[in-house]
């Protein structure tokens, strides 16, 4: 049985996440029943990371394992005929049987879009946070800064998830606005692994520290307490994407 490794683009907006849940219409349901119509039987699918509902993705990595033996255009053709528009198939190809695109994964991007105008296109609506009023763009960076290295992320992550260990691994945390006119923040974070929401709650906790509400120096303050009521809240998902991820040098799926 051909092992096929896909990178998928997907538009968040009305799923309920990437993970297949009993109610409501998930990226890997969805990715599920068009691979059953390929292949004529259920398809286990992995995925890279579980996005949040209404979170997007620009490079997530799934894998599963056909019946049929189709080549890696095959596949790419076939799922995007089967798939809808909010959905598309980038590219594939064969891996080795033991690829796990979760546990194979050396490194995760995620970028989150802030529209800090008073008033957001309609076109931009889905795929920003809309935050007017003043931000101090500066501040931001320099908070976001502290989160760099390895730390315990508990303060970061949502209330009532569970997990084995709360540290993680960040190597860069960027906050920027684009010089091309627009009102428009990015914050840009790699990480080993994040925990449920965490980029979210970073997020949310930046921009309390944009809006004058609290200093640069908070940001170690919260990080320090492990405890996830010291942090801001949890920013809204519309703003944030799942840019890439990395297996190694040479094979970062962007």
């Amino acid at each position: 049985m051909p092992n096929f490794k896909i990178v998928l683009a997907y538009d968040g907006s009305g799923f309920v996440g990437w993970q297949r849940q009993a109610n409501g219409t998930s990226i890997q349901g969805v990715l599920q029943d068009a691979l059953r119509d390929l292949d004529q039987r259920e398809v286990a699918v992995a995925g890279a990371g579980r996005t949040d509902a209404g979170v997007h993705a620009l490079g997530q990595v799934a894998a599963f394992s056909l019946a049929r033996t189709l080549s890696a255009d095959a596949v790419v053709r076939a799922l995007n005929a089967h798939l809808p528009d909010a959905i598309r198939v980038l590219s594939a190809e064969e891996v080795a049987p033991g690829f796990h695109p979760r546990f194979g994964a050396r490194t995760k991007a995620y970028r989150y879009r802030i529209w800090n105008g008073d008033v957001i296109s309609p076109f931009e609506r889905l795929y920003t946070w809309h935050v007017p009023g003043a931000l101090d763009v500066e501040a931001m960076a320099a908070a976001a800064a502290c989160l760099v290295g390895a730390h315990d992320f508990a303060a970061f992550q949502a209330s009532g998830a569970s997990t084995s260990t709360t540290e993680r691994v960040v190597f860069s945390s960027l906050v920027a606005r684009v010089s091309n006119g627009e009102p428009l923040v990015l914050y840009d974070v790699t990480g080993g692994g994040f925990l449920r929401n965490m980029v979210r709650i970073m997020v949310g906790t930046l921009m309390e520290i944009g809006r004058g509400r609290r200093p640069v120096a908070w940001m170690d303050e919260v990080l320090a307490s492990c405890d996830r009521a010291l942090a801001g809240p949890t920013a809204p998902p519309d703003g944030l994407f799942l840019v890439g991820v990395d297996y190694g040098a040479g094979t970062v799926q962007t």
